[in-house]
């Protein structure tokens, strides 16, 4: 009896596995050891997960505010790890965009002493995700591989920092700018949390990429993106702001390329927040006060 019930089990979850097989491009993976998938259900502080060294993974809020929409014509693969969702391009082998939720707990894990050290880890490919290059691929070309997802954004957990280092969460960057004002924003970004009463941000970060954009690598077939892309969503206070960088050395304060959602969404066609009702998505989306967030003085 428990054969056949199994057996119809299986004859009923077919017509879903070919409706799975048949979205193509369009797929969703889940990385994670033990399959975590955020909670639609409990969207509220209920979706958990925990690592193997013991530390608790849990939303703090609505999680499909890390859902966005890719515009049609754009191959895109979504790849769910710990920390982060990962909307991957097999066609340009890099990432159309990143995006992960931030506290003021993890920030606080992540600046402690004990904290998982980036000398400790190193680029590796993800041999799940179709398209993705290898770490030699970048030898040589003149291009960093630029995290989307910061290192230092995953500190607080050994499994967030390993999967940040998958290529899937890199682009080819300038290293003038890598280093310089892409990475003080995102240093301003991680010390916003905390301040201000602001104990959570939703983080998306990606490439601008033309539509016959140049090719780098050994093989000439990693997209090299014209820009890059940063928004930065504050539910608590229910504000938004955003950054674009040309993949050059930047020549003025980070600040100075603050913009608003509205732009990154004209430049990539990308739906940010779609999660929050029309009225609220479109004001928040539309304004854009450097001033109205914490001060950050790059030390270097």
């Amino acid at each position: 009896m428990k054969k056949l019930f199994y057996l119809l089990i299986v004859i009923l979850m077919l017509p879903a596995c070919r409706q799975a097989t048949a979205d193509g491009d369009r797929t969703d993976i889940d990385t994670t050891a033990t399959g975590f998938f955020w909670s639609q259900k409990n969207k509220k502080n209920n979706d958990k997960k925990t690592s193997g060294e013991g530390k608790e993974y849990a939303s703090t809020g609505d999680a499909s505010l890390l859902d966005i929409k890719i515009p049609q014509g754009i191959t895109n693969e979504k790849v769910r790890y710990k920390a982060f969702t990962v909307y991957f391009n097999k066609h340009w082998r890099i990432p159309n965009c990143v995006a992960y939720e931030l506290t003021n707990t993890q920030v606080a894990m992540a600046n402690s002493r004990d904290a998982e050290q980036r000398s400790d880890y190193n680029f590796n490919r993800d041999t799940r995700v179709n398209g993705c290059p290898d770490w030699w691929e970048y030898k040589n070309t003149g291009y960093t591989r630029g995290h989307m997802v910061p290192a230092m954004d995953m500190r607080w957990d050994k499994q967030a920092m390993k999967e940040c280092f998958y290529m899937t969460n890199m682009c080819p960057q300038e290293g003038d700018l890598n280093d310089g004002e892409w990475r003080h924003a995102e240093e301003a970004v991680h010390s916003w949390l905390g301040k201000g009463k602001c104990d959570r941000l939703v983080i998306f970060t990606g490439p601008i990429v033309s539509k016959s954009p140049k090719k780098t690598g050994k093989n000439h077939d990693i997209a090299v993106p014209d820009a890059f892309f940063k928004v930065v969503y504050a539910p608590t206070q229910n504000r938004a702001i955003a950054f674009i960088m040309d993949n050059k050395k930047a020549n003025k304060s980070w600040t100075n390329y603050a913009t608003t959602v509205d732009e990154v969404e004209r430049r990539t066609g990308i739906d940010f927040l779609s999660a929050l009702p029309d009225d609220v998505e479109q004001t928040i989306e539309s304004k854009q006060k450097i001033s109205d967030w914490p001060r950050y003085y790059p030390s270097r």
